[in-house]
């Protein structure tokens, strides 16, 4: 049974979401940046998918194969991905973020995104097998603040 709330992260996830956001910012990132846009005008948005028993790996090819090709495809910039290390969570969680232009413009891509025909036939097909996401995708937006590295 899991002891933490839903609401709640534990410290381990939470270390590795500082890691990973920190690794993003030294890094720099450049090519995701839009010429004429600062990163600090970007809009990130924190991605965490829970699959069901066993789904983890068919998420993982469907990404690497298919849905990141489609999100720079619908103007979504790919930033960073990770698995969490601790037991509860490293078989059946994804995170990723990936940036935007604004709030307004990852609607505009997440529209066109699920839309797009490329999509539903990569969904459906690794889905054969059955469904992989065990619930609906936790969504954060974040911008940066002004005290971050390479800011």
């Amino acid at each position: 049974m899991n002891q933490y709330p839903a609401v709640t992260r534990p410290r381990r996830l939470r270390a590795v979401f500082a890691l990973g956001l920190m690794t993003i910012a030294l890094t720099g990132f450049a090519a995701g940046v839009s010429v004429g846009q600062s990163r600090a005008a970007r809009v990130y948005e924190l991605r965490t998918y829970t699959t069901l028993p066993g789904r983890l790996p068919a998420l993982h090819q469907r990404f690497a194969a298919h849905t990141m090709r489609l999100f720079e495809k619908h103007g979504m910039h790919n930033e960073m991905y990770w698995t969490p290390t601790d037991s509860a969570h490293r078989d059946n969680t994804l995170i990723y973020v990936i940036s935007h232009e604004s709030e307004a413009a990852a609607d505009r891509s997440w529209k066109a995104f699920r839309a797009d025909p490329q999509w539903t036939e990569a969904r459906d097909a690794s889905e054969a097998d059955g469904t992989i996401l065990a619930k609906p995708p936790e969504r954060v937006f974040m911008t940066l603040t002004p005290f971050s590295p390479g800011h």
